[in-house]
């Protein structure tokens, strides 16, 4: 049998295999919680941009029919539930039959939750648009209004960098925010 250094089999011995897994194990148990984290801010912004578009489409169906239309929460004022954009044809100022649903979202995962300041924590809550495209109050006055969508699985601390605002002008006009990094970005803005 031939025993010279170029006859013998190649592989890992014992050792080298212990140690590469080892370190795939450190590299998993660093990674997988920044990626759970990269995956729900994700969603939040997805949800906030979801809202900002429904909000958008409500305001563009307005001006395009020459009808109020409106964004609702699916149940009462619970906006984490999902929303309803719909045409206001009978003018009832809630979701009829009579209604042309425009689009449907459905409900948060649990660990968002959203709230609303202005007519969108009204009972019944709502968002509505006049066929001049301005945020509209049930009594015919203008309304601005926002939303805070927010991440509820996260210490205080982290709360703030994980929350979304949606400020819908009198004028209709939807932007986003980060309380954390916009000073304008307040439960009572306007602009």
């Amino acid at each position: 049998m031939n025993t010279s250094p170029s006859s013998r089999i190649a592989g890992f011995t014992l050792i080298e295999l212990m140690v590469t897994v080892a370190v795939a194990a450190v590299l998993l148990v660093v990674a997988v919680p920044s990626f759970v984290s990269f995956q729900r801010n994700s969603e939040l912004t997805s949800a906030t941009n979801s809202f900002v578009a429904a909000v958008n489409a409500a305001r563009g169906e307005a001006m395009k029919r020459g009808m109020n239309a409106m964004v609702v929460p699916t149940t009462g004022t619970d906006w984490s539930t999902g929303w309803t954009v719909f045409v206001d044809q009978d003018r009832s100022g809630g979701l009829n039959t009579g209604d042309t649903t425009v689009l449907q979202q459905p409900a948060f995962p649990s660990y968002l939750s959203a709230t609303g300041q202005g007519t969108a924590s009204e009972t019944p809550a709502y968002i509505m648009f006049d066929a001049s495209g301005y945020a509209k109050t049930k009594t015919a006055g203008f309304g601005a209004l926002t939303m805070t969508i927010a991440r509820s699985d996260v210490s205080d601390t982290a709360q703030t960098a994980q929350t979304r605002r949606i400020v819908i002008a009198k004028s209709g006009r939807a932007r986003s925010c980060r309380p954390s990094t916009d000073t304008t970005c307040t439960v009572s803005a306007e602009e």
